[in-house]
This record gives C-alpha cells, structure tokens and sequence, in this order.
C-alpha cells in the first residue's frame, strides 16, 4: 500500500519591516521656512493692526495726543450706537449693497454666457470686460465724473439727443447713490465675468450634447444644466460681492466726497472722518469693530441663504 506525501508549501515570507524615520518633524521645517515670511508680514501689516485697532476703541485714542488716553470703556461703543451719523451710514452702505450686488451677479452671468457661445474672437470680450477692472479708482473716478459732469457730460449730452432731459447725477440726492452704483458696475463686472467665464469650462460638453439630442432649446440647456452646474460659482461670487460692496470707499470718496448732504456718505468714509479730520481715532476704532461685526453678520447670512438655495437646486 503506497502512500503519497503531500508536499509543503513554503511559508510566505513576511514583509521587511520598513525603517522608521527617526525625525519625522523635520519634513515640516522647509514648510514652515517658507511661510514664515507671510506669516510676519499677516501679523506686522494685518492682526497685529486689527488688534491695537480692537485695543483703541476702549480709549479716547486721539492723533493730536501721544499714546493710548484716557480709558474710556464702552464709552465710545455706546456714542457710536446713539449716534444718527453712523446708522445713516450704515444704511449708505447697505444700500449701495443692495444696489449693485445683484447686478453684477446677474449681468456678469448673462455676458459669460455670451461669450462662451462665441466661436471666434473670445478673447477679444474677456479682454473688453475685464479691462476696467485693473483701472484704478481715481482713473475711473475721473472718466465718470467727466460722463456725469452737467452741461458738459457724455451721459447728459448723449441723452439731450433723443430728448431726454438729464438730471445731476452726482448733485441729486435721489440720483448719487444710483450713479456710483452705476460707476461700480462699469469698473468691478470683470472680475466676477472671469469667475462665471472659469465655471463654464468646467462644465462637461456632452451635457449640452445629450440635451440638444433629446431636443433641448438653448434657454432649457441654461435653466437645466448651466445654472445648477455654476452653483458653486454663484455662492462664491455672491459671497465676494456682498463682502466688497460693504467695504465701498474709493468711488464714493473720490466722486462725491460723501454728498450731496452726506446723502452717499459710507460708514468707511466715516471712520475715515472721524479718525483723520477729527483726530478721534479711539472712536474711529470702535466704528471700525461695529462694522466688522456687520459685514461679518451679513456676510454668513448671505452665504447661508445662497448655499441652501444651491441645494435646493
């Protein structure tokens, strides 16, 4: 009787053990050397500021005096508050806000979605709207106010033409506001048409591709696919928009210099008064952090509702 042998398998070895590294920390270095340098700048040029700035509201800090003061407390938080001239200009800013946030979410959209459509000469519409974005304030101060000056403006004597009597847009007070929210749209559309004009690239073509082959009209391809797919574009524009039209100054400074009747005078710009006409600087402070807490307020509303409207879609 023959009896057969089951042969052995050999083991599997184990793998090697691999060498520990003996000083891990030290792949964080050549990290932390690079950025060490903004990180200084961020504390010498940015906290270190907003946190002396945050210790000054608590004193009557003036220019005309050295040091801190006298300690005033909540004293100059509680002026601010009572006073009619920062909630005027709270309301300024959030008027212009409203004015000039919408339409250039909007108009943007509508521009880069024409231009996407276009075959040849694409660069040539980025290249026109993003334009007036890199200008500076005082230039587009100064074009704005040639087109708005009275008797002698582009705008008046464009509409005297067809017979349409031009009121004072910078000199009216129902008129200021709307001008410079116009001024606004003309200069700042580009960056958020380059941010529109970015999310529209990333959108797959096949989308539109299947939808035209189902039958689709261009409007149905931008209400189905489009607009949910630049959700994400949506909030973030809308985010940096809310967050820049609260922090007008430039073109409100520059062209109306807060008139007519501090009718378009912003809350920046009264900071701006207080701090380097009236020397209060303590206050000027405490209006700076009643406003920081606004447009941080304002601006987790805004992101919330955009995000939940996302969603939705």
């Amino acid at each position: 009787m023959s009896t057969t042998e089951t042969p052995v398998r050999p083991r599997a070895s184990a793998p090697a053990p691999q060498p520990k590294e003996k000083h891990p920390e030290r792949h964080g270095l050549p990290a932390a050397g690079f950025l060490a340098p903004f990180l200084l700048l961020y504390l010498l040029f940015v906290l270190g500021p907003a946190l002396y700035g945050l210790l000054m509201s608590f004193f009557d800090t003036s220019l005309v005096r050295p040091g801190l003061g006298s300690f005033a407390g909540l004293g100059n938080y509680a002026e601010a508050l009572q006073s009619a001239a920062f909630w005027s200009s709270l309301w300024h800013t959030v008027w212009f806000t409203i004015l000039t946030t919408p339409p250039l979410i909007v108009v943007a959209l509508v521009l880069a979605l024409l231009a996407d459509r276009v075959k040849r000469g694409r660069w040539f519409f980025r290249l026109a709207f993003f334009a007036p974005y890199i200008l500076p304030s005082a230039v587009v101060a100064l074009i704005w106010i040639f087109i708005y000056t009275p008797g002698l403006g582009l705008l008046e004597i464009g509409l005297g033409k067809i017979g349409i009597t031009s009121p004072n847009w910078l000199g009216d007070p129902n008129w200021a506001m709307p001008s410079l929210a116009i001024t606004t749209l003309w200069w700042t559309l580009g960056f958020n048409f380059v941010l529109y004009l970015a999310g529209l690239q990333e959108i797959p073509r096949d989308l539109y591709e299947a939808s035209a082959m189902d039958g689709a009209t261009p409007w149905q391809q931008v209400r189905a696919i489009t607009v949910p797919m630049l959700g994400r574009t949506t909030t973030l524009v809308a985010v940096l928009q809310v967050i820049a039209s609260l922090k007008v100054f430039d073109q409100m400074y520059l062209m109306t210099q807060g008139g007519p009747n501090f009718g378009t005078r912003s809350i920046l710009e009264l900071v701006y008064d207080e701090g380097f006409t009236n020397f209060r600087t303590g206050y000027a402070a405490a209006v700076s952090m009643l406003f920081f807490i606004v447009v941080l307020a304002v601006s987790a509303v805004w992101f919330a509702l955009v995000r939940r409207q996302e969603k939705e879609v």
